[in-house]
């Protein structure tokens, strides 16, 4: 049972006014004194001991007749032509209500929103069998800084005029290992140079490459990416458009990269941070617990790396 915050008694000392008052000759005026509560509130708690336990337990405020309530009719009403995808305005005026009064119902059965009226996509969990079958690549950018900003000191200071630096991020969908980079822009020549470095450090740890996805990004469907993925041997994969979560896995890692690197501290400035970027990255690969992966590091799925942390 839960009580009101501000109640000054329990059932339990209901009942002790009550016998006080009815059995052992207490006044009532004594009885409610000796609970901390006012008479009116000790009669009628000696009142409502006579219907029994249940009656000494907190009731609702609510009144029981609500005359200026909606009725039910028009709530189902107005579920039906919500779900038929018309606005809050528009069901108000069918219905002859008040746009508030429609607004509130909408809230109160979850479709505030219309996006509410598609069913949600379910998790599109998959994992590649074999290192090296899949490698998910993604671009982050990141405020370049010559002073700590206002993400961590609060206050009106800003990276303005240090411009950006573009973060591109190749993680493996077997094993999460993941191969990361911090360039000036993210042009197709950025992008597929990073490209050659990252297969090329993926092969000095023992995993061939096979295919690589990408979002729908300009470098990634540029002309010069897709002649390079041929010269590689990568067949290249796109998301569907609008469906990040086709990338998800460089999705997440990109969280967790943010998190406990670019903004895990307080840097002096963003060549600080670019400096901490190798260690963390050898601690992700090969010693922080993945929880995908049975809270095992990246670098125990791939044989080669077992035991090697350089």
């Amino acid at each position: 049972m839960r009580l009101h915050r501000n109640a000054r008694t329990c059932p339990n000392s209901r009942v002790l006014i009550a016998r006080r008052v009815l059995e052992e000759g207490w006044t009532l005026a004594a009885a409610a004194e000796a609970a901390g509560v006012s008479v009116v509130t000790g009669r009628k708690w000696v009142r409502r001991y006579a219907e029994g336990d249940r009656a000494l337990r907190d009731r609702s405020s609510r009144p029981k007749r609500t005359p200026s309530r909606t009725p039910d009719s028009l709530v189902v009403a107005i579920a039906t032509l919500r779900r038929v995808r018309m606005t809050a305005s528009e069901i108000a005026e069918v219905l002859g209500l008040a746009l508030s009064t429609v607004s509130r119902w909408l809230k109160r059965i979850g479709l505030g929103k219309r996006s509410r009226l598609e069913p949600p996509e379910p998790p599109n969990r998959y994992e590649r069998r074999r290192p090296g079958e899949l490698v998910h690549v993604d671009v982050k950018r990141l405020g370049r800084f010559g002073v700590a900003g206002k993400r961590m000191v609060g206050g009106r200071r800003s990276s303005r005029g240090f411009g950006w630096e573009f973060v591109h991020v190749m993680v493996d969908d077997h094993s999460r290992l993941a191969y990361v980079e911090v360039l000036p822009d993210e042009r197709a020549e950025s992008a597929v140079a990073f490209l050659r470095r990252g297969v090329a450090w993926f092969k000095e740890r023992g995993v061939r490459l096979q295919r690589v996805m990408s979002d729908n990004g300009s470098c990634y469907v540029s002309t010069l990416h897709a002649l390079t993925c041929r010269e590689l041997g990568l067949r290249h994969i796109r998301t569907k458009a609008y469906r990040p979560r086709t990338n998800g896995k460089a999705e997440r890692f990109i969280q967790t990269l943010l998190r406990e690197w670019a903004y895990a501290r307080l840097y002096g400035s963003s060549t600080e941070r670019l400096s901490q970027l190798e260690g963390w990255l050898t601690h992700y690969n090969f010693r922080r617990p993945h929880g995908s992966l049975g809270h095992r590091a990246p670098a125990t799925r791939v044989k080669n790396l077992v035991g090697n942390y350089s």
